[in-house]
């Protein structure tokens, strides 16, 4: 008999929940909010066409506007957070469509904001701002819709492109329905020998087992549901990927990654100079992973794609939730009281769903709206690795917290390479406290071993996929197709060129991991977590060491939000993302713990 291995969310404890309930006490509550918020799109058509009268109608567009934003969006995020707590609860995944629905026309009735404001002369709008105080708030976000004029459509070209929108977010939606509601992954045998049926929310436990046949197993079985129905999800990233193209030719773009880093200004010269210096250091994992197979014990040749993931301890630290707080709360102790009374009370508050349940998905996520918490997603294991996972959600969690705190609504939301520094920053603490703490061998280990799944995670695996995610838009933007073949073979090709001889190649299964990543569905999202490593690993040497100023200037960074472009906000911190310095000293970082992990492997 095969044991389900996580409970149906009814069955789940009330304390492992986040509190979704601070946002709407009932479902009839969140109609009752929903009605209101759709009450309110048409009153933004009284200001059509008079955008460009005066600075009071300007002025008050854009508070209409910001209403109906932090209106919608609250009423949007209940609903999907609802429906990520188990993509099988039918009822979740009506009220999230009918959310998402509203979205779409929340965009489209303020389509005529854009083209509007880009029309204004701008002689005419630094009149406005000298003699309308209120549209000072709205300095930069006009700015930022104006150096965009080349890529605005007309009024009726912007409605029809953002009804579209609902449409266009299919993609993702089907993908996260297979993934976390349908897909079967199949059935292992543990390590005492019972059988386990495998989900999304228990088959990372399995992944990092220390029992070899345990975690290949549900390698082999958790991959071979992927290649079961990988046509179906290469229909569903092919169809985002043209998503990404069409909307980038309408908006008169060159590529569909011009168009991506547009809005936060980021030059594509940002993204190459990433994935370049990755691929220089190629060598340097190489040397990982021959590190990793000596302390595992294994022959020359035998590292394979189920032990990339195996504890390197043989005693890894337990960390009941409890004592995984704790050293969070230590860890962040260098950020100052305000930072660590934040999250004591959030937690306290319940933003952390961290329980495992049958259709909810095995990733993590920080997500929420100005208004209400920043709640984060995840499955605690009572490991390092679930301790590392919430202290970097709780980056991200705290990047809004600081936000919402000192911005207004039009800057609640920040570019995502400014998200990435916050959370990889969490993590950097974490592991220099961690190695302070201890130095024997199995803890050394163990904290490296932490350290070097993130540096994995972000500046090996995601630039990879930056780089696949990159040539699929070539693909489509040459007018070629997309197929589940071309994507495993692609990939794969990169996944060889990191590997190199150090790890041993399963080419279907290593193939198909693209399948396996619904940040593929953001549009050039994954590339910023190299980013985020890098300013986070810079950010951290100078804080770690005392400097205060640079604590300063990382929670006044912190605090800007969506108010600054992202670069300009790290340049502000003490980080130039726009020199590939940080990368490179990122890999200085990595270069530290490889050279330890060797000397320990003997």
């Amino acid at each position: 008999m095969t044991v389900a291995a996580v409970p149906p969310r009814s069955e789940v404890p009330r304390e492992q929940t986040w509190d979704l309930e601070s946002m709407f006490p009932t479902v009839a509550a969140w109609e009752t909010a929903f009605g209101a918020a759709e009450a309110m799109l048409p009153g933004l058509s009284e200001f059509v066409g008079k955008l460009g009268a005066d600075p009071a109608s300007l002025l008050a567009a854009l508070r209409a506007a910001d209403a109906v934003s932090e209106a919608v969006e609250k009423v949007a995020v209940y609903a999907i957070l609802r429906r990520a707590e188990d993509a099988g609860n039918a009822r979740a995944a009506a009220i999230a469509e009918r959310a998402q629905g509203l979205s779409a026309r929340a965009a489209a009735a303020a389509s005529f904001i854009a083209p509007e404001i880009a029309a204004i002369p701008e002689t005419t709008l630094n009149e406005w701002f000298a003699t309308e105080p209120g549209l000072a708030q709205y300095r930069y976000a006009i700015a930022r819709i104006r150096r965009q004029h080349a890529h605005i459509r007309s009024t009726e070209v912007e409605r029809v492109l953002a009804q579209a929108g609902e449409v266009m977010d299919s993609f993702e939606t089907i993908h996260d329905m297979l993934e976390n509601g349908e897909l079967p992954l199949g059935a292992i045998r543990d390590a005492d020998g019972a059988d386990v049926a495998l989900a999304q929310g228990n088959v990372d436990r399995y992944l990092h087992s220390p029992d070899r046949r345990v975690r290949r197993e549900a390698w082999e079985q958790s991959a071979d549901a992927y290649l079961d129905f990988q046509n179906t999800f290469a229909a569903t990233l092919a169809g985002a990927v043209k998503r990404d193209v069409f909307s980038a030719r309408a908006h008169n773009f060159d590529s569909a990654l011009a168009a991506a880093l547009s809005g936060d200004n980021i030059p594509t010269t940002v993204f190459h100079t990433l994935l370049d210096v990755v691929w220089e250091h190629f060598p340097l994992w190489q040397r990982y992973f021959r590190a990793r197979r000596k302390l595992l014990g294994l022959p020359a040749g035998d590292l394979h794609g189920y032990d990339l993931e195996a504890p390197l301890a043989p005693r890894q630290p337990a960390m009941n939730w409890q004592r995984g707080v704790d050293v969070i709360l230590d860890a962040l102790a260098p950020l100052g009281p305000e930072y660590v009374a934040a999250v004591r009370q959030g937690l306290a508050d319940r933003w952390v769903d961290r329980c495992a349940n049958l259709g909810k998905g095995g990733g993590a996520f920080s997500w929420g709206c100005f208004g209400a918490m920043p709640f984060i997603s995840m499955t605690w294991q009572d490991n390092l690795t679930s301790v590392s996972t919430l202290i970097h959600e709780l980056g991200h969690s705290m990047h809004s917290y600081f936000t919402w705190q000192n911005q207004p609504v039009t800057y609640a939301n920040y570019g995502m390479s400014a998200a990435e520094t916050a959370s990889n920053f969490n993590q950097a603490l974490m592991g220099a406290r961690l190695l302070e703490m201890n130095d024997e061998r199995d803890w050394t280990l163990a904290v490296i071993e932490e350290r070097m799944e993130n540096f994995q995670r972000y500046l090996f695996i995601m630039p990879i996929l930056a780089r696949f995610e990159l040539v699929c838009h070539e693909r489509v933007e040459r007018g070629e197709a997309l197929d589940a073949a071309w994507m495993n073979e692609t990939l794969l090709g990169f996944y060889r060129e990191g590997y190199g001889d150090a790890v041993v190649i399963d080419p279907e299964r290593m193939g198909v991991t693209w399948a396996r990543f619904p940040h593929l569905f953001m549009n050039f999202y994954v590339f910023q977590y190299g980013l985020g490593i890098a300013a986070a690993a810079a950010l951290a040497v100078a804080i770690l060491g005392g400097d205060e100023a640079a604590r300063d200037r990382y929670l006044a960074f912190l605090a800007t939000g969506g108010s600054q472009d992202p670069i300009d906000a790290l340049r502000a911190a003490g980080i130039d993302l726009s020199s590939p310095d940080p990368i490179r000293r990122a890999f200085t970082v990595l270069e530290g713990y490889v050279a330890k992990l060797e000397e320990l492997a003997g």
